[in-house]
């Protein structure tokens, strides 16, 4: 049987700010629930601490600096409206795997990972799309009075320019669910990348859940959220296809510092838009009833990059063959198989923030590089950037990392070092190019979406 797939994406959503992760303001009940009937991981990371570099990992099985969507074409950490650069049309995406495997596909929210035509989810194996080309706070401000408005999309037709961005959540869930109810028979493949609780100072809610909350606007928008995840899986319920449908919840990255309400990524330290826990090591939950044993707990390192080789495993096909993957096929860990360890433990993950490797986990430790110059999301010319020290944490049980223990471990820094080098030499890295790096896609002439449509 091939199982239906739900992979809904937060944005920006800490690694604190659910129940189940031990938020005291968040109301979180379905999700928590979805904890209680699947798999919870508390070793999950996103591979970039901004969004377009980790979706397209999760799209993609790979690394963002392999695919040359560690930054955009001038510099700076994520894709900006009308971009020239985009994901490469040649890449092979989860999407267009499980539609060659017989599947209906759907991205239903914020894309991010290019605004041209040959980068949009329709040419990336998506039959349907509804949503926002790139984040919900790149729109026309003081600062920036010439960015056009804000496009909400269905297909490559702009329908909306602007969309009242207090009703993005909710209408992505009603889409969505009538998404599920037209392809109740399947298989399906959909994609629900939310746009909160978003990059904007303040964040964005419905009336219905607005002043709910205790943490403000922001509380409010989690709680939206956890509403939408409730209602996507009523229905699955209600169309009897429950079972037959495996879902997972998660962030794109670590939440930010906002004020005066913000998320958290406690018990870890750090904030978003960098390469500490806080910003990469995000909630991820995991359903299918019956497949995943119920109320499990796990923590092995998993990233984002396994749900394309795991997804196609369980849609009848395979990862590609003729590139590098660089993630992996955790059934193994998702069915608690006996014995199952996280392939990452050997091989190693890597934390880039654009062209820098700053930092390498393995097990349990984590090795921060030091670094003459440390590139950060507020100082970008590495040359202007501040210099880091070497430091070793068991981020396993040290989750605050407030023991540095590197004296103490010579052999551990010594083989992470060792995995640092290798990932240079294949990855890349400030000022080196990598071996195993695919070029971005490219337009020359990038053109408004709203311009094109018309809008004004």
């Amino acid at each position: 049987m091939k199982p239906n797939v739900i992979v809904m994406l937060m944005d920006n959503l800490g690694y604190g700010d659910l129940g189940c992760y031990g938020s005291k303001l968040h109301r979180t009940p379905n999700l928590d629930r979805m904890a209680q009937e699947g798999m919870r991981f508390t070793s999950y990371y996103s591979t970039s601490g901004v969004c377009t570099p980790s979706r397209a990992s999760l799209m993609t099985g790979c690394y963002p600096r392999r695919l040359n969507l560690h930054e955009d074409g001038h510099g700076r950490c994520v894709l900006m409206p009308v971009a020239n650069r985009g994901l490469n049309p040649s890449e092979i995406t989860v999407a267009r795997l499980m539609k060659a495997a017989g599947y209906s596909t759907a991205c239903i929210g914020k894309w991010h990972m290019g605004d041209q035509s040959p980068f949009l989810p329709t040419r990336h194996g998506y039959d349907q799309f509804f949503g926002i080309p790139y984040s919900e706070d790149m729109v026309p401000s003081e600062r920036m009075p010439n960015r056009p408005p804000l496009p909400l999309m269905r297909q490559e037709t702009v329908i909306e320019a602007p969309p009242d961005r207090d009703y993005l959540t909710r209408r992505y869930t009603e889409a969505a669910i009538a998404y599920i109810r037209e392809h109740r028979d399947g298989p399906f493949f959909l994609y629900l990348p939310q746009a909160m609780p978003g990059s904007c100072d303040e964040p964005f809610a419905s009336p219905e859940f607005r002043g709910r909350s205790a943490n403000g606007i922001y509380g409010d928008a989690v709680e939206e959220l956890d509403w939408s995840a409730g209602e996507i899986m009523r229905t699955l319920k209600e169309l009897g296809i429950d079972e037959k449908t495996l879902v997972v919840w998660t962030s794109d990255n670590g939440a930010v510092e906002h004020h005066p309400q913000q998320g958290t990524n406690a018990p870890l330290k750090g904030w978003g838009y960098n390469t500490s826990e806080g910003a990469q090591r995000v909630p991820c939950i995991a359903r299918w009833p019956g497949k995943i044993p119920a109320g499990m707990v796990r923590d092995d390192l998993l990233t984002m990059m396994d749900i394309l080789p795991t997804v196609a495993r369980l849609g009848g096909t395979k990862a590609p063959a003729d590139r590098i993957i660089d993630g992996h096929d955790i059934r193994p860990i998702l069915f608690n198989a006996p014995g199952a360890v996280s392939p990452y433990d050997d091989q190693g993950f890597f934390y880039y923030h654009m062209h820098q490797l700053q930092a390498v986990r393995s097990g349990c430790w984590k090795l921060y590089l030091p670094l003459e110059h440390k590139v950060s999301f507020l100082a970008g010319d590495p040359l202007r950037a501040p210099s880091s020290t070497l430091e070793l944490y068991d981020v396993r049980n040290d989750l605050g990392e407030t023991r540095e223990v590197s004296k103490q471990h010579p052999e551990v820094v010594k083989r992470l070092l060792s995995l640092a080098e290798k990932a240079r030499a294949d990855l890349g890295d400030w000022q080196r190019e990598g071996a195993g790096q695919r070029p971005a896609g490219w337009v020359d002439n990038p053109t408004p979406r709203v311009m094109v449509q018309g809008l004004k």
